[in-house]
């Protein structure tokens, strides 16, 4: 059984819900997951394995995640560690060529496979159920409500199954 740290910066509480979905279901596949925000990281020789995730805006990680992978990329290089970022919503039909640009953060999954990330995933976001100023308001009201929500919960617990049956592989 690996001990994996879940963690996760997250805006509204988004992409805390993802980051809580993986951490049910790395343990419902006998893994001992805890769930983490960024900002309460303080060091990573607690755990064999992370997953990190951040809320992406504007094509840019929040801050706390950002920070975990400057401060603990030593860390991080000599253990397995997973990657994903949240954060598209409106209609998928209406997205442009190029708006990957505004959903992957170059300089930061860079910096992951510079340090030897096992995989990196783009999750659906969700419209801030409480939006605030002037941006957000704008978003949830342009956005159509079948596309508030982009979350593939599937999708989600797939990719954590996927990780946990690695880790098992890696501990046998």
């Amino acid at each position: 059984m690996a001990r994996v740290k879940v963690i996760y910066a997250s805006k509204h509480g988004s992409t805390r819900e993802i980051a809580e979905a993986i951490t049910d279901e790395l343990r419902a596949a006998g893994q001992a997951a805890t769930c983490v925000p960024a900002g309460e990281v303080h060091g990573l020789g607690d755990c064999d394995a992370v997953v990190l995730g951040s809320a992406v805006y504007m094509g840019r990680w929040r801050h706390e995640a950002k920070h975990v992978l400057r401060r603990h990329g030593p860390a991080l290089e000599a253990m397995p560690f997973w990657v994903f970022s949240s954060g598209p919503v409106g209609d998928p039909a209406e997205e442009q060529e190029g708006a990957e640009k505004w959903l992957e953060p170059r300089r930061v999954i860079e910096r992951a496979e510079e340090l030897g990330v096992r995989e990196h995933v783009v999750f659906g976001g969700s419209v801030s159920r409480d939006p605030h100023g002037f941006v957000e308001r704008s978003m949830a009201r342009n956005t159509p409500e079948e596309f508030q929500d982009r979350r593939d919960w599937e999708q989600i617990r797939a990719w954590a199954r996927n990780i946990a049956a690695e880790l098992g592989a890696l501990v046998t």
